[in-house]
């Protein structure tokens, strides 16, 4: 049990150390309100990571998920400002993440097309789109209606903490005890073996997406009610972010392997640096530099291990 968790474990308890040194060296870290503007600036980012996670374990990639998450923002802070009903402008913000997700969805699992590709282009195209149409303008002055989702600001953050919680853990559960969820873990593992017991790996590869793509517009949304002022590059750099919490908590790029409750420590992780290294009164452009360290030393120990288990596996068909 040990030895199957050892990612996540090692995962955690570098979160652990961290926050010990935190404790001693920089108390101040752990001040409520540093805490609660920590957590909900990072919350949506939560959902951000389940979508990925999912996708990665179906052995696909969407580098494109900071354009759609751009997008997803806008469009929720314009039909707020335009005075949508807020259970409109919900639906409306899911139904076109899922719709920029279908898209790269149906060019990977219907034309056969390489993922990183098509997220690539897609990436590019929504972003250069997404700037063309705004002229690189913010959406100013989001109503207090829209704000919080119209509840205030105390209510409001309950809401986003609970929604980005809830979302994630409905996601756990669902691939560890849903036969869907079971069918993501075989289309990665083996597509073609996955084929032979009855598994179509085309309709589970574009529900994923789908999926990655209305949970991206979720994050977004968690994020854009929020803000006074939305800006158009609100998702740059998003990609790596998730892709990179991720593979740090144990999930592998080669499909197949790794849990989202692992993805989910390697976010903390990865979001308590850059301001453990402020308030350690470290330079922050060491931030990335540890990052890619980090990053670095997660895939090497997953070829380590995947290289381990070939052998093993080659020995054991030897005799």
């Amino acid at each position: 049990m040990i030895r199957r968790h050892a990612r996540e474990i090692s995962v955690a308890a570098a979160l652990f150390v961290l926050l010990g040194i935190l404790a001693v060296a920089a108390p101040g870290f752990f001040r409520s309100s540093h805490l609660r503007g920590l957590l909900l600036s990072n919350a949506p980012l939560l959902v951000a990571v389940a979508g990925m996670t999912m996708v990665l374990l179906a052995r696909q990639i969407d580098i494109s998920i900071g354009s759609q998450y751009s997008i997803a923002g806008i469009l929720a802070a314009l039909m707020g400002k335009a005075g949508w009903p807020l259970p409109a402008a919900v639906a409306g913000t899911l139904a076109a993440g899922a719709a920029m997700g279908a898209l790269n969805g149906a060019l990977v699992a219907g034309l056969g097309l390489p993922p990183i590709v098509v997220t690539l282009a897609s990436m590019v195209a929504l972003r250069e789109g997404l700037l063309w149409a705004r002229s690189g303008a913010a959406v100013q002055n989001l109503p207090d209606g829209f704000r919080w989702f119209g509840e205030g600001q105390g209510t409001g953050q309950w809401i986003v903490v609970l929604a980005s919680v809830a979302v994630p853990a409905a996601c756990i559960w669902g691939l560890r005890s849903l036969a869907a969820g079971r069918r993501v873990y075989a289309v990665g593992s083996d597509p073609e073996a996955a084929r032979l017991a009855g598994i179509r790996p085309g309709p589970v590869v574009f529900t994923l997406f789908t999926l990655m793509g209305a949970l991206t517009a979720l994050a977004a949304l968690l994020s854009a009610v929020q803000a006074r002022n939305l800006q158009p590059n609100e998702g740059t750099g998003l990609e790596l972010k998730v892709i990179a919490a991720a593979v740090v908590g144990g999930v592998a790029i080669s499909g197949g392997r790794g849990t989202l409750a692992g993805a989910l420590l390697g976010l903390l992780l990865l979001v308590a640096i850059a301001p453990a290294l402020v308030f350690l009164g470290t330079e922050a452009y060491w931030e990335k530099a540890i990052q890619g360290a980090i990053i670095l030393i997660a895939v090497a120990s997953d070829a380590f291990n995947l290289r381990q288990r070939r052998d093993a596996g080659a020995s054991l068909a030897t005799h």
